[in-house]
This record gives structure tokens, sequence and C-alpha cells, in this order.
């Protein structure tokens, strides 16, 4: 990294849906995802300032393939050793918890039934990551006891705050399939966060950036690396474009900050009839949340 450095206090990189694969599989049969996560780390190593934390944000394997996590581990270590930043894995749906545990975490498997709930300090900033998946589901929940163990951790403020980490987002979408896969009653974990030392809600899973609140804090959807989904797509379509993107995250004059960083457009990825697309993903998608 140069010597140059900006108005940032404190710099965090978040990659999110990575979806990596086994070696010699592409996603779609068509993106490279172990090479877009090289060249985000070549981005990041190149760039000036310090950064405090590398979050990986979910779905980090298409598939929970242990092999994809293995993969992720030898670009992101080397990253995270030269640059003195710790990492940060958070759970998305296409994660399996048993491999995510045992390939990144280096803990037990446990019950596929307990969530990956961690809190990690990072230069006086508290990162608290929240597990929104589900076995078997796409859509988010948080349990009740989830919920608890947050309201407990949020009891004593952090020097510089907290961020909070959920894959899903606790946001409306635009999108249809979005929309119908967020974080279900996103009102409970608003519940909780309102009025304490949570300044920003970081999200992924909806492969497009995006921007709203809960309870008045910010929220921040990380574009995907894999690839997007068009934000604006032509009458009747979903699409999907193959482009990438990550977010850096910046406290700026007592300010969090995200900011999307694009990597290069390659043009379209797949094109599918809306109506039958979100046809598809209601079949999919349970009318219930899961149990409280």
């Amino acid at each position: 990294m140069t010597t140059t450095t900006g108005p940032a206090e404190l710099t965090l990189i978040q990659v999110s849906d990575t979806h990596l694969v086994p070696r010699g599989q592409l996603v779609h049969d068509r993106i490279d995802t172990f090479a877009l996560l090289e060249m985000v780390t070549a981005t990041v190593a190149a760039s000036s300032g310090p950064v405090a934390g590398i979050l990986l944000t979910g779905d980090l394997a298409n598939n929970g393939e242990p092999e994809a996590y293995r993969r992720l581990r030898s670009v992101i270590e080397p990253l995270s050793e030269r640059l003195g930043a710790p990492v940060v894995y958070a759970m998305g749906n296409h994660d399996a918890r048993a491999a995510f545990r045992a390939e990144l975490l280096g803990a037990d498997a446990g019950s596929p039934e307990d969530p990956c709930d961690l809190v990690h300090h990072l230069d006086g900033l508290r990162v608290v990551v929240l597990d929104s998946t589900t076995p078997g589901r796409h859509d988010g929940w948080l349990t009740d006891t989830q919920l608890s163990w947050l309201s407990d951790v949020l009891a004593e403020p952090a020097p510089r705050g907290t961020l909070l980490v959920v894959h899903h987002p606790p946001l409306p979408s635009p999108i249809p399939a979005g929309h119908l896969l967020r974080l279900v009653a996103a009102q409970r974990l608003a519940k909780v966060i309102e009025n304490t030392d949570v300044r920003m809600v970081l999200s992924g899973h909806a492969h497009h950036a995006g921007a709203g609140s809960l309870a008045g804090i910010p929220v921040w959807i990380c574009p995907a690396l894999a690839y997007q989904v068009d934000g604006l797509p032509p009458t009747g379509l979903h699409r999907g474009l193959t482009t990438g993107g990550f977010s850096r995250i910046d406290l700026i004059d007592g300010q969090f900050v995200a900011t999307a960083v694009p990597l290069e457009d390659c043009g379209e990825l797949y094109s599918r009839d809306g109506a039958e697309w979100l046809a598809y993903v209601r079949s999919v998608t349970p009318t219930t949340p899961p149990a409280a």
C-alpha cells in the first residue's frame, strides 16, 4: 500500500456474495468468482491508507463446499496478514454451517440449528455478526434467542460504536424476488437496535448496491462480487449482469460512510421472464417464518 492517506479515521473493506466454487467450476457456467476475488485483493492491496478489518458478509461459497472456503482463505488470509487487518466472516443462505465453522472459524461443526453469531473488536469498533440464515431456506430470519443475545451484547456501548453485519437486508426491495428473500419481520430487529450504539447495518444478499434505514440507523447493501442483479431491468425481465463490486466503509468526521467500488462490467449474464422468475421464487419461499 502507498503511504498516502485520506480523511478516514478507520477503513473497513466489505466483500459480499463471493459465491466461490471448487476448482474448475464456474458460476452460471461463465463467472470465475475466484479470479474476481483475486482482483479485489489486488485492488485493496494497491490502495492507499490503512485497513482495520476485512468483512466477508455471506454467500461466501456457492453451495457450501469445503473446498470453496479453503480457496477463499488462500486469497483472503495473505491479504489480511499483509494489511494487518483481521477478517470477519458471516454466514449467507448459500453457505453451510458445518463447513463454514470448520474451514473458516476453525471450530467444531456444531449443530446445524445453531447460528454462527460472533462479536469482533477492531480498533475500538465493535462488529457484531448475526447469522440470518435458516437451513433449507433462502429468506432471512432471526430467532428470539438471537435477538435477546444481541440485546445483551449492545447493553454496554463500544468506544467507537457498533457495526451490525446481517446477510439479508432488513429493508424492502424494489426487485420483486429480492423483496421475497429479504430479512423477514425486520421490525423485530429494529426494536433491539433502536437507541443503542449501532451506527450502521451492513448486509449483502441482494446482488445490487442499496441503502435505507432501520430504526433511524443507516442500512447498506453491499454489491455482490459474483454478479449483479439489474436494478432497473427492461419491462417484464429479471436480469443478471456480469459485473461485480465490493465496498469500503469509512469512519470520517465521526460518521460512517459506505462507498461501492465497482469491478469491470462485462455485459448480460442472464435474462429471465420476470413473472416466471417471481413465481419460481414464491414456490421455493415458505409463507411462514421459521419458529422463533
